[in-house]
This record gives C-alpha cells, sequence and structure tokens, in this order.
C-alpha cells in the first residue's frame, strides 16, 4: 500500500495526500519545476501576417489565447523571407539569470510542422544560431513533440491540453535549458552560447496547411 497522509479539513472530511518521503518521521511534498523560482509579471506584443487584422488570426476568451495561421499567410513583416506566424512575443529580453516560460498547450490535430514555443536570440555574435531551442509539433504518432525536427519529447500530444515549461539558466558562457511536460524533466540541453534573447509562443508554420495552437495559464518564473 502507498504511504499517505491523511489530513484533517476544516469541514471534518479526510483529505489523502501523497507522500514522496518521510524525514524523522515528518513527510516531504513532491518537489516542482518552480520551486525556489518567482511568479514575475510579464506583458507581450503580437506578431501576425503583416496585412491582418490580429482578430483574423486569434481569438480570446474562457482565458485560452488561441493562434492560427495558414502556410500561405504573409509573413509578419511586408518583404521579410520567414514563415507566417500568429505569435506572442513576450518583452522580457533577457542576457542572464534564471527564467522559465510556462503554460498549458493545446495543439489540434493536422496541425504539422509548426513551432509552438521557441526561445529567440534577438541578439547574437554573427555566425550564431537565431534561437536556443524550438518545439515543434507533427502530424504522426497521434501529434509527435520534437525539438526542431529532431528529438522527440512527446507522441500523442493531439487535441488535449498539456503543462510545458521551459527553464532556461543563461550566463555569459554557455547556459542549459530545461524541457519540462506534465512537471516531468523531459530534455536538458545546452543553449547557443551569450546572447540577449526572449521567449516567443503561439504557431509558426514552417509546413504546409492550417496550424493553430491554444494557450492558458501562461506564467513567467525567475530566479
Amino acid at each position: 500500500m502507498n504511504r499517505r497522509s491523511l489530513l484533517r479539513a476544516g469541514t471534518g472530511a479526510l483529505l489523502a495526500l501523497p507522500l514522496t518521503g518521510l524525514t524523522d518521521g515528518v513527510a516531504t511534498a513532491a518537489a516542482t519545476p518552480t520551486d525556489g523560482w518567482t511568479q514575475t509579471s510579464f506583458t507581450y506584443s503580437w506578431q501576425k501576417p503583416w496585412n491582418l487584422a490580429l482578430s483574423d488570426r486569434h481569438s480570446s476568451g474562457g482565458g485560452v489565447e488561441r493562434m492560427w495561421v495558414y502556410a500561405t499567410d504573409e509573413p509578419f513583416e511586408e518583404g521579410s523571407g520567414t514563415d507566417p506566424r500568429t505569435e506572442m512575443r513576450w518583452k522580457v529580453d533577457y542576457s542572464t539569470g534564471g527564467h522559465m516560460w510556462d503554460a498549458d498547450v493545446y495543439l489540434p490535430s493536422g496541425t504539422d510542422g509548426a513551432t509552438f514555443v521557441q526561445i529567440l536570440r534577438s541578439v547574437h555574435p554573427s555566425g550564431t544560431p537565431a534561437t536556443d531551442i524550438m518545439l515543434d509539433v507533427y502530424d504522426t504518432g497521434g501529434g509527435t513533440v520534437r525539438r526542431y525536427d529532431g528529438t522527440v519529447l512527446r507522441t500523442d500530444a493531439y487535441d488535449t491540453w498539456f503543462n510545458v515549461k521551459l527553464a532556461h539558466e543563461a550566463s555569459t558562457g554557455t547556459g542549459t535549458v530545461k524541457v519540462y511536460l506534465d512537471d516531468s524533466l523531459v530534455l536538458t540541453v545546452d543553449d547557443r552560447g551569450p546572447a540577449t534573447r526572449y521567449f516567443k509562443n503561439g504557431v509558426y508554420n514552417h509546413g504546409s496547411g492550417r496550424a493553430e495552437a491554444r494557450f492558458r495559464n501562461l506564467r513567467y518564473w525567475t530566479r
């Protein structure tokens, strides 16, 4: 039988809480990725096809931010050679320290070859990559989440809410990025070296057809 503690609630009911261990007979709570971090306010701006109104590619309601884009859409700036997108550009640029992006994500079936969250390096040495990490979804395995188009982080990701956290420990040298899915660590990688960067989330369509992503409970953590 699993060890559990019974705490008496104010109504007289008994509330069962799982224990992760005992120290001198005292229960210890399970660690979470945000332990030691401070939730911090943030602002953002929008990037969307330059010739469309935001409402043509975004809706908000019930605490959910819904974004979609078509492969045939224009880029976010006239004349840009980048792929079409509808994204929230977080205005919390940083170069050092601990920074964490945190949200529940919903990826509708059929979205293929689209980035739904990334750390973009806005100022970086010549010849170094433009991103530290991108999480993409592909139309295989019921929705496969990959780091770029390589490492598989999750399958069966379509049509369900799941939590994603990107925890970046940035430094003047090489830092680390950790990816948590539903609070389980699934990836630890080096970043691409010194830079000024920021988080982006939404849908950045590298594939064909229509791509969509939804977000709720967006939070920013620092330490």
